[in-house]
């Protein structure tokens, strides 16, 4: 952890790295289906989200939205899912938003 880094700082640097395995996901794996999707999603992208939330209960509203964000474009991902609202998504998912 760097000390020069503030929580806005490494938040966006968290939302970078998921946004970067988001888009390994997209270009590995063909499919869209939830059963496929979801998991890779779970595994590997929502944990640095979460670290972010959790470790710094990011303070700022435009922290907030970033990871949101990020965990909306992954949702959508998912067949059936992006013509839902953000809440929707993730109640169909079974997902918790970030900030709870």
């Amino acid at each position: 952890m760097d000390e020069e880094l503030d929580m806005s700082q490494r938040c966006v640097l968290e939302a970078k790295k998921a946004n970067r395995i988001l888009d390994c996901i997209k270009r590995r794996v063909a499919s869209k289906l939830r059963e496929v999707i979801l998991p890779l999603y779970s595994i590997l992208m929502r944990s640095h989200l979460e670290y972010c939330i959790h470790l710094w209960g990011t303070q700022h509203k435009k922290d907030k939205d970033l990871l949101e964000w990020v965990q909306t474009r992954a949702t959508k991902r998912i067949r059936g899912m992006k013509h839902l609202s953000s809440a929707e998504r993730l109640r169909q998912l079974g997902l918790l938003s970030l900030e709870k």
